[in-house]
């Protein structure tokens, strides 16, 4: 009786618990375009910082992205090529902007991760003019041209040391459409954005596709180098910046990924590559996910099959997760019937979890352009 107690339970409390105690991260409040911030009386000075590796496909769309921001104030823009192996610096030169310096990139030092140590090269060749933003950002991220203005206006109107939107992904092919709603809901679940937002609490994080840096603040925060070993470096830079004053985090329809993710090992290889490095590489913690996995997941769709009060509490259990995943399914305009099968989405993102974890035993963690990145020492 205590045994079925528990697996009816113990997950319905779990789900009643995230929605109600977890800053209700999942209504998806928190949006660029929830308000409209004051138009600075001076619009700042910004240079925007491009680490890219292997990026020949992308990088004019991106680049003219943020070459043609309607932005009022003084703005150009460094690409850092991070030894690419295709022609990013080529291409990227050929668009002959005066705007745009194009930085031959050198290998990363011991400690270093290749995309931090682009980032550091790049934010040193921008503070050659003292701007008053870095507007650190990817190379396959496509920015409306509206952009920046408005990620300046918010810093300048609310005092922000960080402002940061979490890129829209791309989100057509099938595996896209099971997968990526739930990687953002996920996050926003680990990291709720209005607490991220509070001055109040100590949680923060960040999205690195987007985030506009007061400089001074970051150079008083120790730099780049600060962080230099992180595999996911947008949420350490986030920590790190909090510490020098207020954030923000939310979401948005001015900056989207230009990366596909066609197939299911695609966004495998992407979770992979941190999901990991999220439990600081710890077996305990890894199995303490595991087993909230499971509980979240696994026994209230088992229940279903068991009858009496272990199957209505897993029907509850069912129903509140759809509920919870429908502003993110709407965000991404996708059929609210996605979320029946958050369970199985949910196992998926396990599977990957213990991956993660399995790749980072065999010495490959962390692994992106060629590079296994994971557990390097500060």
């Amino acid at each position: 009786m205590i045994v079925t107690l528990i697996w009816a339970l113990a997950p319905l409390c779990l789900w009643l618990g995230l929605a109600f105690g977890r800053g209700f991260f999942w209504l998806s409040r928190e949006r660029d375009d929830a308000d409209d911030p004051a138009v600075p009386a001076r619009w700042p000075s910004v240079v925007a910082v491009v680490p890219a590796r292997d990026e020949a496909e992308a990088i004019v769309r991106s680049l003219k992205s943020l070459l043609n921001q309607e932005y009022p104030g003084p703005f150009r823009v460094v690409l850092v090529d991070d030894q690419s192996l295709d022609a990013t610096a080529a291409v990227a030169k050929g668009l002959k902007d005066p705007r745009l310096t194009v930085v031959e990139g050198l290998p990363h030092p011991a400690g270093w991760t290749g995309k931090l140590y682009a980032v550091e090269q790049g934010v040193k060749q921008a503070g050659l003019t003292l701007p008053d933003y870095l507007w650190l950002t990817d190379a396959d991220i496509e920015h409306t041209p509206d952009n920046l203005r408005k990620l300046a206006a918010r810093a300048e109107d609310r005092g922000l040391v960080l402002t940061s939107l979490m890129a829209k992904l791309a989100c057509e092919s099938p595996a896209e459409k099971f997968l990526i709603p739930a990687f953002v809901f996920f996050f926003a679940m680990l990291y709720p954005f209005g607490w991220v937002n509070d001055k109040k609490r100590h949680l923060a994080a960040a999205a690195g596709g987007c985030m506009l840096v007061k400089r001074t603040a970051l150079e008083a925060a120790g730099g780049i180098a600060a962080i230099r070993s992180e595999i996911i470096d947008d949420c350490a830079l986030g920590r790190l910046m909090k510490k020098q004053g207020p954030i923000f985090l939310g979401l948005t329809e001015r900056a989207r990924s230009i990366r596909p993710y066609p197939k299911l090992a695609d966004i495998r290889k992407m979770v992979t590559r941190s999901a990991y490095a999220e439990l600081d590489y710890s077996p305990p913690k890894l199995l303490g996910t595991l087993f909230g996995l499971m509980l979240m997941y696994v026994l209230p769709l088992a229940g279903l099959f068991a009858g009496g009060i272990v199957a209505l509490c897993g029907a509850l259990c069912w129903a509140t997760m759809v509920v919870m995943f429908q502003p993110m399914l709407r965000f991404y305009r996708r059929s609210p019937l996605w979320g029946l099968v958050l369970p199985l989405i949910g196992i998926a993102y396990a599977v990957f979890t213990f991956d993660s974890a399995v790749q980072f035993w065999r010495g490959r963690g962390g692994m992106w352009k060629g590079r296994a990145q994971a557990g390097l020492k500060s």
